[in-house]
């Protein structure tokens, strides 16, 4: 797709705040061109807030948001539509059923209506559904039977098959397995129209061919992709670096002169006191020079205040020059897991399975739709999942899960008294000191989880379980980075590199397995699991 500098999105002094009077964006003005965009920013910048602006699900604050033509959005908590049907996320569920009543025999001219002529609509969804690879997947299926990352592909076949001008896609390589990306991959490189993707995932921003950043408030747009970008910000900074040491040289040397002038002034009244006290001059004339000394004291000493005020502002001011990140600060306590004690057995349908021990850790991988996410379900919740198709066992009722879907969240519930539900012996103080080290701070602890953007709603899912007390002796983690940006990332493997209990993982993200130091790899095929 070649990229172009007609405007496609337009944002003129726009601001948001939450109905608590919490501010997200404020005074936000720039252009989203025809093309592919990768909007990036750490959790909690208004990242998600921003596409729900413009795709018209939130009303501005005020200023304005002005888009040329029709817009389709694809949201992070799709995998929440678990009541929905594939054909619901293509759009074509309407007609669908119009097509099916009219071949049934009902003639109601209203079934024609909402067909309107498009008689091929069940055929060509199914063909899209195959090109994406999901051809064993029936329009009525429900989505809350389809892996996650099922359900994304078949959400963006909807988005293309509506063929709306302006698309948005928040995170949508969060639930994709490595093929699942591939075919991704590529209908974003033969996309048609105008893409604004919210992603922590690199090798798609690459695929980009501009940059938007969401960082303190301020929205920069770079004509390039994520590395391209990166290039950029990694020359900017060195800059920026130089001429802070420079400006804190020249600092430096300015209150060393300040302090060596003052010294000399010093030792000049002293010189002048003694020849007044001596009586070495006419008294007239010693009252004189005192006078001068005195005014030429004052004006010395005001040009050196004035050039060390203006030093320090030229400190502050490249300092502010520099990013310094907001990240979650994460610290495990000791679950106190002997070595060598079980914590859960997992195993399939044909007997074949491994037995986890504290601290050891486990990786969980496999093809979407493998049922990887059943297999913790069942092993977390026994009797939800059917016990023929997979099954397991838990040695210790001190296990923490966060799955996938974060469907498990209460958003009636404040973040503070989720995190209190989990920890009920501890002070509200040691519950809001906890939560800032997820970055919830202040008032913020008092939102409810149903208003918090997709990384906000994962991070209080973090807090919730890794703040619990007891703390869990085994942690399940299903896809734990998909909402993170990569420094939060960074945090949580750190994190996990010092906890001392067991560890189940499920992810696709081979580079942040190798940084958790797995012990066992088990993969996930249609036949079971394969040790």
């Amino acid at each position: 797709m070649s990229f172009t500098t007609t405007p496609a999105v337009t944002l003129a002094d726009l601001s948001f705040s939450w109905p608590d009077g919490s501010p997200v964006l404020e005074g936000l003005t720039a252009t989203f061109t025809v093309g592919r965009t990768g909007l990036i920013g750490n959790n909690g910048t208004g990242k998600s807030t921003l596409l729900r602006l413009i795709a018209g699900h939130l009303t501005p604050t005020s200023g304005s948001v002005s888009v040329t033509g029709e817009v389709g959005w694809l949201p992070q908590h799709l995998t929440l539509r678990t009541d929905a049907a594939v054909a619901d996320l293509l759009g074509v569920s309407g007609r669908l059923g119009a097509l099916r009543a009219i071949e049934s025999g009902d003639a109601d001219p209203r079934h024609f209506e909402t067909l309107a002529d498009d008689w091929e609509v069940e055929a060509r969804s199914l063909a899209a559904l195959d090109r994406i690879g999901l051809a064993d997947i029936e329009l009525d299926r429900p989505v809350g039977t389809l892996s996650g990352g099922q359900t994304v592909l078949a959400a963006l076949v909807g988005l293309q098959l509506a063929a709306d001008d302006a698309v948005l896609l928040d995170e949508p390589t969060n639930d994709l397995d490595r093929d699942s990306r591939r075919l991704l991959y590529q209908a974003i490189e033969s996309w048609r129209g105008s893409l604004i993707i919210v992603s922590h995932d690199v090798e798609l921003l690459n695929l980009m061919d501009a940059t938007a950043e969401l960082r303190d408030g301020e929205l920069t747009v770079f004509g390039g992709s994520y590395d391209a970008y990166q290039e950029h910000l990694a020359t900017e900074q060195a800059a920026a670096e130089q001429a802070l040491r420079s400006a804190e040289q020249r600092l430096r040397i300015e209150r060393q002169q300040s302090i060596e002038a003052q010294t000399k002034l010093a030792r000049r009244r002293r010189y002048a006191r003694t020849d007044y006290a001596n009586k070495r001059k006419p008294k007239m004339i010693m009252n004189n020079r005192k006078q001068e000394a005195q005014v030429s004291a004052g004006k010395l000493q005001g040009r050196h205040d004035a050039s060390v005020d203006a030093a320090q502002r030229a400190v502050a001011e490249r300092e502010s020059r520099l990013r310094r990140e907001d990240t979650i600060s994460i610290t495990l306590p000791d679950p106190d897991v002997p070595a060598g004690r079980r914590l859960a057995e997992l195993r399939d349908s044909r007997g074949h399975g491994v037995i986890l021990s504290g601290p050891e850790r486990l990786a969980l991988t496999g093809p979407n739709g493998t049922g990887k996410t059943r297999l913790l379900e069942g092993l977390v919740h026994p009797g939800t999942i059917d016990r023929q198709i997979r099954t397991g066992k838990l040695f210790t009722e001190r296990v923490g899960y966060l799955p996938q879907r974060l469907d498990h969240l209460d958003d009636a519930m404040t973040l503070l008294d989720a995190v209190r539900a989990g920890a009920p012996h501890r002070s509200d103080g040691d519950l809001r000191a906890g939560l800032a080290r997820f970055l919830f701070r202040g008032e913020v602890v008092d939102r409810h989880i149903g208003d918090l953007s997709g990384g906000e709603r994962f991070r209080i899912a973090l807090a919730i379980l890794l703040l619990a007390d007891p703390p869990h002796q085994l942690l399940i983690l299903d896809e734990p980075t998909n909402n993170l940006d990569l420094h939060s990332v960074d945090e949580l493997v750190d994190a996990l590199a010092a906890y001392r209990g067991g560890l189940i993982v499920v992810s696709h993200d081979d580079h942040f397995l190798h940084r958790l130091g797995i012990d066992l790899r088990i993969a996930m095929t249609g036949d079971g699991l394969v040790v």
